[in-house]
Parts: structure tokens; C-alpha cells; sequence
């Protein structure tokens, strides 16, 4: 794992320059809007319906199966918050921010400015234990130094945290909630805010918005104790969804550190893996299983990635860096895998 690339080629810092200008001369960075015009729009009518199924199902059982339904939907609404924070969509700023903050903080309760700014942070130094805030020491460990710095419960979940690992993703999408919140309103000792964020009270509203819609249209419509059910299956699979969608990418691929002196072309590929398949898979995974054209070029348009796959294939092929690309069971199966090496010393303790 530590070797990150054997002999790299000298000229190493023209080496993006070099991959960028063949991707912009096939015109794989022009902006599409039209297309984004149609997705938006079917989106927002799944999105839409679903909450329809919520309201003629009514007071019903037959409401677990529409929170499935509306699950799947919110995920694919989130996904399009994730296009607009890397301003995919639109060139300007504000159209990308009002896409990013209805699909965001109104539509599935996330904050678009949390999520920006940790995003960011994650795509200048992916799989970095010290700088990605996705590999950070949490509910999972990444490394053996965050593996053997855990006590007690955290522990005990580092042990078994291969076993656990999807169970706990039902748990993510409470945690996104949570932790947005926490970011808007969150504060340093000092008294400044602990995220940046620039529509803080626009974020604050919108959030408020969703909760009181979500809440309030549940319960209009069904008894309070199937709205919890009805809460806890949507929540729990909208968890699961987003975190099957991230998981294959980066879980199990080299973490470097800083001793690594590593290029921007072989910081980005090294540490990601695509998930190989038809168009069907980039559906469900929202386009993210093009990860290493997605990182090498996050604001190139979703409907892109595939069409830029073999150009950068072939590129890293020139250049003698690996580029991982497996079927999204054995991603999962390479993620799980290393969850549970990373475990093996607690349990040999």
C-alpha cells in the first residue's frame, strides 16, 4: 500500500498539462446545460412523484415501500447538489448555488456549504488520513495509527468494522443531518464560526423549511407512529444509497502522506478507482464511478466522464501510472477488505 508508483517518468510536472489539453481539444470541458436543463427536470419529477406515491398511499403500511421509493430519489437529488458544488452545471457561480442549496438544504436536508467545503478539502488531498476529512479517524478507521489510537466502544467497532460496515451506513443519513446543522450554526471558542459558508442564514431557513415540509407532510397524511417508520426506513436507505455511492472510490486504494511527493496526475489517479459498467450503473451511482476522470477534472459535466474514460486511460497507459478500474461487487469487496486488514492488530491483541 505504501508504494504509491514505481519509477515515475521524469517530465512528471508537465504531465497534467499534457492529459488537460487533450481532454479540452475533444471539448470534454464545454459546459452542457441543456442536458443538466433535461436531468434537472426528470429529476425533480422523480423526486416529485415520489412525495405524490407519499400522499395517495396515505395512512398506510404500504408507505415502507414509497420511503424505498422516496430514498432512491432523494439520493439522485443529492447527486445533482454534487454536480452544482463542482459548478458543472453552469459556469457562474450563482445558478450552480441556487441548484446546490434547493437540491441541498431544501430538497433532502443537506447543507450545500458544508458539504462544499469538506468536498473541497477531500478532493485537494483525497485518501490523506491528515487532510481528507473522509478518511479521518470517526465511527470507522482508515489506517493502523487511527486503528491503535481507538478505546473503548470505538474499539470495539475497529475490530469489527468490515462486519458493520454497511449496517452502519444506515445510520449516514442521520449523520449528514447532524452534521449540517452543526455546521451552520457551530462556533470556534473565539466566537467565528467553525464552517464557512456563504449563505449561512439562506442555508439556516432553507433547512428549517425542509424540516418543518418533511415532518409536517408526514404527519398530515399518516399515523405518528407509521411516520416513524416511514422516517426511519427512508432516512436509513437514503444513508445506505449515498454511502454505497462513495464507497467504491476511494476505500482501499493507496493512502498517501506527506511524505509522498506526489503530483497533481498521480495524487488524483492513484488514490481513486473506478467502478466498471453500462450506463446503468453511472445512473445509480450519479456518474461517481468514473472517479479518476471525475478527480482529475471535477468540474467536466457528468454526461462527460464516460467519453473522457479512455482518453485518460490511455494517457496513464503513456505514462506508466496505474489506473484501477473493477465491477462494483469487487470494489466493495477491495473497501471491505481493507476495513478489515486495517482491524487485524486489535483483534490479534
Amino acid at each position: 500500500m505504501r508504494e504509491l508508483v514505481a519509477d515515475p517518468p521524469v517530465r512528471r510536472g508537465s504531465d497534467y498539462a499534457e492529459l488537460s489539453r487533450r481532454i479540452r481539444s475533444a471539448g470534454l470541458l464545454e459546459r452542457r446545460p441543456g442536458r443538466y436543463a433535461v436531468r434537472i427536470a426528470l429529476t425533480a419529477g422523480f423526486f416529485a412523484v415520489a412525495w405524490a406515491a407519499v400522499v395517495l398511499v396515505g395512512d398506510s403500511w404500504a408507505q415502507v415501500a414509497v420511503a424505498a421509493l422516496l430514498a432512491v430519489a432523494s439520493t439522485q437529488v443529492a447527486f445533482l447538489g454534487h454536480d452544482a458544488g463542482h459548478r458543472q452545471m453552469f459556469r457562474r457561480r450563482g445558478p450552480s448555488e441556487l441548484v446546490g442549496l434547493l437540491a441541498g438544504n431544501l430538497a433532502v436536508g443537506l447543507s450545500y456549504g458544508w458539504w462544499v467545503d469538506k468536498h473541497n478539502r477531500h478532493h485537494a488531498n483525497p485518501n490523506h488520513a491528515d487532510e481528507d476529512p473522509d478518511v479521518g479517524a470517526g465511527a470507522l478507521v482508515w489506517s493502523d495509527e487511527q486503528a491503535r489510537a481507538t478505546r473503548g466502544v470505538a474499539r470495539w467497532l475497529a475490530r469489527r468494522q468490515a462486519w458493520l460496515f454497511f449496517p452502519m451506513l444506515l445510520l449516514e443519513g442521520l449523520s449528514l443531518h447532524v452534521a449540517s446543522v452543526r455546521a451552520v450554526v457551530g462556533r470556534e471558542p473565539g466566537g467565528g464560526f467553525r464552517t464557512p459558508m456563504r449563505h449561512r442564514g439562506v442555508e439556516a431557513l432553507l433547512l428549517a423549511a425542509h424540516t418543518v415540509l418533511y415532518a409536517g407532510g408526514l404527519l398530515l397524511v399518516m399515523s405518528p407512529v407509521k411516520a416513524l417508520v416511514f422516517v426511519a426506513v427512508h432516512q436509513g436507505l437514503w444513508g445506505l444509497y449515498m454511502g454505497c455511492s462513495f464507497a467504491p472510490n476511494h476505500k482501499g486504494m493507496p493512502m498517501p502522506t506527506a511524505a509522498d511527493d506526489l503530483d497533481f496526475l498521480r495524487k488524483q489517479v492513484l488514490t481513486s478507482r473506478n467502478v466498471g459498467g453500462g450506463r446503468v450503473v453511472d445512473a445509480a451511482l450519479g456518474g461517481l464511478n468514473h472517479q479518476i476522470e471525475h478527480h482529475l477534472f471535477p468540474n467536466m459535466p457528468r454526461g462527460n466522464l464516460r467519453r473522457a474514460r479512455p482518453i485518460v486511460r490511455a494517457y496513464c497507459a503513456e505514462r506508466g501510472v496505474p489506473y484501477a478500474e473493477v465491477g462494483l461487487v469487487e470494489s466493495y469487496r477491495q473497501a471491505l477488505a481493507h476495513l478489515h486488514e486495517v482491524g487485524r492488530p486489535l483483534r490479534d491483541d
